[in-house]
Parts: structure tokens; C-alpha cells; sequence
């Protein structure tokens, strides 16, 4: 995916910013309140002799502005909202990671906040431990991207693993963008941050704990990649098959359900290539639709996981 110097400046100030760090999102009215953590944080199921476990990071809550869909009315936007018994003013953005225990091996996918995000979160490690892990029982740690919220909490404040027995994979084409000494050069203010986020995650970081793959290639002999470009540049999907279902992290591909689902075709300001993205996401939500097996994403309501169905020009997201 290729992202131009217009592409940055549609994406980056309105975007990237809250993708490195998460400031923006702790950014709504004191009036709007707070939002509400899962009263327990994880949660299980069985795939076949697989264990796959929703951590949550935490949950925050941001103002629902004309922004946050690009190329739909915001009252049109409320609507969906409306019909679905959702506030219209706000909305409560959750953060999920997922961990599966494959053959006795612990496999993290994307890493939440750590120390460096926003009010109410931050929680992974908690919940981790609620679920009966520690960080050091972390055998591998999959990124889907580099975006900061799934990034940061690769580290702490001060420079220390929050994994330290882990292998990272991260999607090549993902690693050679963000780390390109020259996009970061060329990059307007706006979008820096996103840049300097990866590059605090991933510079020095030990050679021997970072591997860098091919979307599309099976990794560890245990799960499958999927290329899902436009979200971000290598934006992956990871698949888990079981003897009689299967498990696909959605990541950022839907964002939030309630309406990137049900509207495949609307564009979430996060997006940097939109066009690639709405491709992604149709294609994603189609083989989910067909194949029936359980989905996760990053940002879907918790317990994070269900089924897709088709509904309308788009999909519904049931939670199980």
C-alpha cells in the first residue's frame, strides 16, 4: 500500500495522534462521564484442544463527531446508533487482545497500552493474570499493526519488555513503513507521532525476540496470516483452525461493529488508505459470513468475540 504525502495530510491530523498514544481518546467532556469496564475483563473458549482467551485493555470514552465516519452524514451516523439502542452522543471505544494456547505454547495477539495510554486502560496485564497467566508465560506476542493502541504495550514507560520470553511477530510490510527513516522525515507534524511511537516500541529491540513475516504466510506452523491492507500499511488478520471451527482476529478491519459491519462501505477516520480498507473489510466480513467460525476485533464490544451474519447491504456482529 502505497501512502502519499496527501494521504498523510487527510489521515494524519485527524488520526494519528490518537493511533500513537491514544491522547485523543481521553479527550470527551466531563459531562459525557466514563465508560464502564467489563465487570470480569476475560474471557474463554475451546477450539477443538485450542484455548482461546478476550483480555480486556480497558475502555474509553470519546465524543461522536462528524470525523469519526468520513463519508457519511452524522445524523445518519446517530441513526444506526439509535436503532441498535446505542448512545448518540458518544462512544465507548474498548481495547481487546486475544490469547491462544496452541499445543502448550501462549500466543498474545496485539498488546494493548501498558503504561502509555489513556485513563481506563491499560487493565491487559490484569486480566492476563485473572485468566491464570503472567507476562513472562507469553511465548509469542502477533501484532496485526503498529497502530499505537495495539503497539505501545510491547513496553513500558521506562524502556522495559512487558513480554520479556516473547517473540514478536510483526507484518514486514508494516515494519518497513513505519520504521522508514525517510516517511518519518517526510511526514507532516500531524502524522509523526505514529512514526515515533513504533520506533520507541521497536528500535533495540532484541534481535533474537523480533521476526518480521509475510501476510499471507502460516506462522509457527499453527496460524494462518491474512493480508488486510488499507486500515494501515500491512495490516494482518491471524486465523486459529480447529477440528470442527475456526478462529479469525478481525483487528481493526470492522472497528467498531455497530457500524462498520452493518456499513462495510463507511470509512473510520483511522483508515489510511480507505478505499483499500473498505476492500479489506468487505472480504473479510463475507468469508466470516460464510465460514461461520467465531471472530474477535480489537474494538468490538466485549466479550469481543461471536459470529458474523449477513444483514442488509452489510453484516451484524452477535457476541456469544
Amino acid at each position: 500500500m502505497t501512502v502519499s504525502r496527501r494521504d498523510f495530510l487527510l489521515w494524519g491530523t485527524a488520526g494519528s495522534t490518537a493511533l500513537a498514544l491514544g491522547s485523543a481518546w481521553s479527550q470527551a467532556p466531563a459531562n459525557l462521564g466514563t465508560a464502564a469496564l467489563p465487570a470480569q475483563g476475560w474471557r474463554q473458549f475451546s477450539l477443538g484442544s485450542a484455548e482461546v482467551f478476550a483480555l480486556n485493555d480497558g475502555v474509553v470514552r470519546r465524543p461522536l463527531g462528524e470525523e469519526f465516519v468520513r463519508n457519511a452524514p452524522l445524523e445518519q451516523v446517530k441513526a444506526v446508533l439509535a436503532s441498535q439502542q446505542l448512545p448518540t452522543e458518544y462512544i465507548d471505544v474498548p481495547y481487546n487482545s486475544f490469547l491462544m494456547v496452541v499445543g502448550g505454547k501462549r500466543w498474545l495477539i496485539d498488546a494493548g497500552f501498558a503504561d502509555n495510554g489513556p485513563a481506563n486502560t491499560g487493565r491487559l496485564l490484569e486480566n492476563l493474570r485473572g485468566a491464570g497467566f503472567g507476562a513472562a508465560d507469553i511465548d509469542v506476542v502477533l501484532l496485526s499493526h503498529l497502530h499505537g493502541d495495539h503497539v505501545s504495550g510491547l513496553r513500558r514507560k521506562d524502556g522495559s519488555l512487558v513480554f520479556p520470553n516473547a517473540t514478536v511477530l510483526v507484518p514486514t510490510p508494516e515494519y518497513d513503513f513505519w520504521m522508514d527513516p525517510k516517511r518519518l522525515e517526510a511526514a507532516p507534524p500531524g502524522a509523526r507521532p505514529g512514526f515515533v511511537n513504533a520506533r520507541r516500541v521497536l528500535d533495540n529491540y532484541p534481535a533474537d525476540k523480533l521476526q518480521r513475516f509475510t501476510p499471507g504466510d502460516r506462522l509457527l506452523g499453527a496460524v494462518d496470516s491474512i493480508a488486510a491492507f488499507g486500515h494501515s500499511p500491512g495490516h494482518t488478520l491471524f486465523t486459529l483452525r480447529g477440528t470442527q471451527s475456526q478462529f479469525t482476529y478481525l483487528a481493526d478491519a470492522a472497528h467498531y461493529p455497530a457500524l462498520f459491519t452493518r456499513n462495510p462501505d463507511w470509512q473510520v477516520q483511522f483508515d489510511m488508505d480507505a478505499e483499500a480498507a473498505r476492500a479489506s473489510r468487505r472480504a473479510a466480513l463475507a468469508r466470516a459470513a460464510a465460514d461461520q467460525g467465531i471472530v474477535g476485533g480489537y474494538h468490538f464490544p466485549f466479550p469481543a468475540f461471536g459470529r458474523i451474519k449477513p444483514e442488509g447491504n452489510g453484516y451484524a456482529f452477535q457476541t456469544m
